[in-house]
């Protein structure tokens, strides 16, 4: 599993570009602490976890150092799919051959790019499972991306959108839901058509929303901003795994819902979070978005049984509707002042591990 943060500064709450005095020396926690494309975002990266424990304490172990790191140079850090305050354009681009070879290639695409995402890789036997799990997630991605909202703030203002990182994300040509592929054939013939047009400079640059991972012998569900909390994290890893294991285990096909919907879906899921609307994956009509994830926790509960996690995920929605999901609770934070500093407050609290 993999998290990007952003560094803000202690004392006024605005974008730190200081990812790269962050991680120098952070070799010494042995954990996997990356840069990212921007000057002020940070990432780690779990091990292979095949339990939820482990992975709720790697991920833990990894906001630990950070904080630490941050903390050494009067910065700190913040799990929120986009910045609330004191975004800089054009994007100031880590020192990356890469990187910068990308924003000659994308233009002013990369001039936004203060959004970070939770990743989660779940390893499978072979790149036909891939797709058919792929295809299986493809109907749950609104559910998933309402489940994980966390970015209503842009610019300095609320944008109306619980995950507006979805949306800036959203403009690049290799992003949003997949097709459904009918064999990992047809999946690697359109990943080579994409590299050739020129609308990614490699494999790594396809940012499907669920993908084969070019580095790693996994499915990668991109989808999600990146959790406020360890416990969100886990319950969107667990919640992952459970729909892969559900659709090995059935052998049944995916439901296709027409893309058309499924654009809609992706919309509304941006727009609403948990608290509004969806789009029901089985029939196409408006529904509440927590009666479809109700519906997604139904299917996937055996699985999660069999895994041990069933009491955690039902426990971990039931808070999300209880609470909010981390745009609701940014909004409420918010609104106790009307301050946007009083939410990066809130940001840098709740991203500390308890």
């Amino acid at each position: 599993m993999e998290e990007e943060f952003v560094l803000v500064e202690a004392s006024t709450g605005h974008l730190a570009n200081r990812a790269e005095d962050v991680l120098a020396g952070a070799g010494r926690y042995q954990i996997d602490l990356q840069e990212e494309i921007a000057q002020y975002q940070v990432e780690s990266a779990s091990g292979i976890c095949t339990d939820m424990g482990r992975l709720r304490d790697e991920l833990a172990a990894a906001r630990r150092a950070l904080i630490e790191r941050a903390a050494r140079h009067d910065a700190r850090l913040a799990a929120t799919g986009t910045p609330v305050l004191g975004l800089t354009m054009p994007t100031p681009l880590t020192n990356s051959p890469r990187y910068h070879r990308m924003a000659q290639e994308m233009g002013a695409l990369t001039n936004d790019l203060a959004i970070c995402g939770c990743h989660v890789h779940i390893g499978l036997p072979d790149d036909e499972s891939k797709i058919f799990v792929s295809n299986h997630l493809r109907p749950w991605l609104p559910t998933l991306l309402a489940l994980g909202a966390n970015s209503p703030y842009w610019l300095y203002g609320d944008t109306g959108y619980a995950s507006w990182r979805y949306l800036v994300w959203n403009r690049w040509p290799t992003s949003g839901v997949p097709p459904h592929f009918d064999s990992a054939a047809e999946y690697r013939t359109a990943r080579d058509e994409i590299v050739a047009s020129g609308a990614a400079i490699d494999a790594g640059m396809l940012y499907w929303d669920v993908r084969l991972s070019a580095r790693h012998p996994t499915l990668e569900l991109r989808v999600s901003d990146v959790a406020p909390t360890v416990e969100e994290a886990v319950l969107m890893a667990a919640l992952v795994r459970a729909i892969a294991a559900t659709a090995l285990s059935s052998g049944a096909p995916p439901v296709k819902l027409p893309p058309h919907l499924l654009k809609v879906a992706m919309w509304r899921a941006a727009r609403d979070g948990l608290e509004g609307f969806g789009i029901d994956p089985v029939t196409g009509a408006p529904t509440p978005a927590s009666t479809i994830a109700a519906s997604l926790l139904r299917w996937v509960r055996p699985a999660l049984e069999f895994a041990g996690d069933y009491g955690m995920v039902s426990d971990g929605i039931d808070r999300l509707l209880l609470d909010g999901t981390g745009a609701a609770r940014q909004r409420r934070a918010f609104a106790r002042r009307g301050r946007l500093d009083d939410v990066v407050g809130f940001l840098v609290a709740q991203t500390a591990p308890v």
